[in-house]
């Protein structure tokens, strides 16, 4: 169960990422994957530090994508929650 997460997540990951580089515009999208990446970093991090055997060779990959999720959904909040720039001059 510990690789199947594993491998879950890191699709989720790459999925993530490209969508939040193609669409960095579309605030309401980021609001949503920034969410549902915390849930995700929940199941990540929950399912890490309950495996008993450690995880074996994915375990250090399994950090970084937690870790690196982290990071992701802080920009996709920032990005998805600033104020809107209309009306202002340069």
């Amino acid at each position: 169960m510990f690789s199947a997460v594993f491998w879950v997540l890191a699709f989720w990951f790459i999925v993530n990422l490209v969508w939040t580089i193609a669409r960095l515009n579309n605030r309401m999208m980021s609001r949503t994957f920034a969410w549902i990446n915390v849930v995700a970093v929940v199941i990540g991090f929950w399912t890490f530090y309950a495996a008993s055997n450690g995880g074996g060779g994915v375990a250090p990959w399994f950090r970084l994508i937690n870790w690196t999720n982290i990071v992701l959904a802080i920009f996709q909040f920032y990005n998805g929650y600033r104020p809107h720039q209309y009306g202002k001059k340069s």
